[in-house]
């Protein structure tokens, strides 16, 4: 582009004035080459510091949300400017860059708007961003816009495509690929969670000159139509997405990496991985069984008459079901976590005539495991249960006072069943810890406060991360020196051994009452939706259940989030629910990841490190105590002493030390990454770009 010529010349006249600067330099001072007074041609321009923030302009639309949500999970500083909101900030020149230590500087790295040309934005204020953005090659994401000449794309009607976009497959296209989103592999396939509601519209159009398509799908005139891509034109970058989002839809969420990484040159704070780790509680011990008769789970408070709990059945892993864990283990390459009740299985081992053929087993495999301590026999460990109502309270004492398990029984199930392991050869980590029921831990409505004697019997086994429960206690919170680890339950019931049980109990919670369900969907709307019809005992499961479960699943390991899934030992036996739906996620991941983005399976431990480390940058960033910026080749991180910052680089990218340098962080997603500190006498990180990384961060 012309624009971009004149740079280039900047940079030659500079080379010559300065008699033979490194090349690195003279291309990061060429971006201010034409704003140099005619004045100053005798003088090289400084290179300009580019801070690594985002300005967010935003219209309250989903699209603008759903990328500011994929910043503010990921790390990434952004101001905000609320487009309508009274007293807003005045976009003008000296909002967008000044002068710092005699360096021009650039207050953004990049800019989000809603689209090409948002209203509420003055002119003037739109012609101090295209100022800013030519002067320091700055890139702006079109949030969300529609496919016309501006953008560089045809009218839809001239051989594209408008309309409804569900189960639509489009694909990333080979630019896409070397590009932003080469992380990807396979083909985007927009979801159609709801076949009577349309969730997703866009504007696919064919591309123009000066236009780079990332994501495209076949154009019904043929060729090919573009949903998002590049736009060049007048020395500035748009990145143009012409389909409707939010944050919570998978589309959005596998591209959202690529937008950001587009929007940056790949050089930002920030990082993000896609996990998934599995807990199996239970491990030892039998799981009491679904009643469908009665709709209830004998043995549990509220399932009264009928057959007692003795009566039924209980599910129970066998040694045949062990081999196939640890084989399946194997073929998927996928490693899951045994949360382990030693005395439960001891207690079923005297029970049964001194021999238990599963416990023998799944020692036998005990390395191929992850093991976690859940307690010796599973007991509650909050307040003592009054069973003689339901639902259940807590028992009071002579004053009214709550009744609590006290911290020596807590604390004695959980040195018992560390112990247990230790003895057997189980490596397990003694700071990581499931409780019951995750009981201990407050559980509204009954118990609305922690045990108070939970957090010193943690103190006491040096257990600094234990399990919560997401759906009700989401955010990593204290309990006394440790921490929890919110996990997601799977809908892949605790007391169901076989599909048609399953389907049972899934057709009891989901559907009305006039179709024979409980009617808890229609009592609260708002938080569950029932089922059209029930489904069919025989088919259900495949075919609507594993399906729905492994969606879910999946929308958390593309959304950057730690938390665990947890099932139970029950789903490992008899029909062995389970595996369907771990195949899918595994299956539907691969199929659309590259292999330089793997699932990552963190430890419980390593999930907890992990949102430690975002609340202190989080708090860090809400301070005001972070400083981050890239001259030319050079990146400077400055945050709070015991902070560590999150960093995404190009490969090749070194991190200075006191001495010499190290290669930075770890590969995933085709950069490098990593929570990083100064090390020992140096007041912050400075990272080296690869040479020409500069150049390639100053064009998005």
């Amino acid at each position: 582009m012309q624009s971009r010529g004149v740079r280039i010349r900047g940079g030659e006249r500079s080379r010559a004035r300065a008699g033979g600067r490194a090349a690195g330099a003279l291309l990061a001072a060429a971006l201010l080459a034409s704003a140099v007074p005619a004045g100053s041609a005798a003088a090289a321009p400084a290179v300009p510091r580019i801070d690594l923030t985002v300005l967010v302009v935003d219209d309250g639309g989903g699209a603008v949300g759903a990328i500011a949500a994929e910043l503010k999970s990921t790390g990434v500083p952004y101001r905000t400017v609320r487009l309508g909101e009274q007293g807003r900030p005045v976009i003008t020149p000296a909002f967008l860059s000044d002068t710092v230590d005699g360096r021009p500087r650039a207050k953004f790295q990049g800019v989000v708007l809603p689209s090409e040309t948002p209203g509420g934005l003055s002119a003037a204020e739109q012609a101090a961003l295209t100022a800013y953005q030519k002067t320091y090659a700055v890139p702006q994401v079109d949030a969300y816009t529609w496919s016309h000449p501006g953008v560089g794309l045809d009218y839809t009607s001239d051989g594209g495509f408008s309309g409804v976009l569900d189960g639509v497959r489009t694909d990333v296209t080979a630019a896409g690929k070397a590009g932003p989103f080469g992380y990807l592999d396979g083909p985007v396939v927009f979801e159609d969670n709801a076949p009577e509601v349309a969730e997703s519209y866009g504007y696919a159009g064919r591309p123009r000159e000066g236009y780079t398509s990332f994501l495209d799908l076949p154009a019904p005139g043929g060729g090919r139509a573009s949903l998002v891509g590049e736009y060049a034109k007048d020395g500035r970058r748009e990145l143009v997405v012409t389909f409707a989002y939010n944050q919570h839809q998978r589309q959005f969420r596998v591209l959202a990496r690529g937008i950001v990484e587009w929007l940056t040159g790949g050089v930002h704070l920030g990082r993000s991985r896609n996990y998934f780790s599995v807990h199996v509680d239970d491990v030892f011990a039998p799981d009491a069984r679904w009643d469908t008769v009665r709709n209830c789970t004998p043995g549990d408070i509220d399932c009264a008459g009928g057959a007692g709990e003795e009566e039924v059945p209980e599910i129970r892993m066998t040694a045949e079901d062990a081999r196939y864990a640890a084989a399946w283990q194997r073929s998927s390459g996928f490693t899951m976590d045994m949360v382990y009740n030693a005395g439960s299985g001891e207690e079923w081992k005297e029970a049964n005539g001194g021999s238990d053929p599963l416990t023998a087993q799944l020692l036998a495999d005990r390395a191929q495991y992850r093991w976690i301590n859940h307690t010796y026999t599973h007991p509650f460990l909050g307040c003592v249960q009054d069973v003689g109502v339901v639902p259940w309270k807590c028992a009071t004492d002579a004053r009214g006072a709550t009744r609590y398990v006290s911290r020596a029984e807590i604390s004695a199930q959980i040195r018992d069943n560390h112990t247990w392991a230790v003895g057997k050869g189980v490596a397990v980590d003694r700071t990581e810890l499931v409780t019951g029921e995750h009981s201990g831990l407050k559980v509204l409505p009954q118990q609305p406060a922690d045990n108070p004697n939970l957090a010193g019997a943690l103190a006491d086994n040096g257990v600094r991360w234990i399990a919560s429960d997401n759906s009700r206690d989401p955010a990593q919170r204290n309990v006394g020196a440790a921490r929890t680890v919110p996990r997601h339950p799977m809908n892949v019931y605790y007391n169901v051994g076989t599909a048609a049980e399953m389907t049972d109990e899934y057709n009891w919670i989901y559907t009305s009452r006039a179709d024979g369900g409980s009617g808890i969907c229609e009592d609260n709307p708002a938080t569950s939706t029932c089922l059209a019809d029930p489904l069919d005992p025989d088919t259900g499961y495949g075919s609507y259940i594993v399906p729905q479960e492994a969606r879910i699943a999946l929308s958390h390991v593309v959304a950057n989030d730690p938390r665990p899934h947890y099932v139970h030992q029950s789903n490992l036996a008899e029909e062995r629910l389970l595996y369907p739906v771990l195949d899918k996620v595994l299956a539907d991941y691969r199929a659309l990841y590259a292999d330089n983005t793997p699932i990552v399976n963190p430890r419980q431990s390593e999930a907890g490190t992990e949102f430690a480390r975002r609340a202190a940058w989080d708090k860090a960033l809400a301070e005001g105590r972070v400083t981050a910026y890239r001259i030319g080749d050079t990146v400077t991180v400055k945050a709070p002493s015991g902070v560590a910052a999150p960093v995404t680089a190009p490969e090749g990218t070194r991190k200075r030390q006191l001495l010499g340098s190290t290669a930075f962080g770890t590969a995933y997603a085709g950069n490098r990454s990593d929570w990083t500190s100064p090390d020992l006498l140096q007041s912050g990180v400075t990272l080296t770009l690869p040479a020409g990384a500069a150049r390639a961060a100053a064009r998005g």
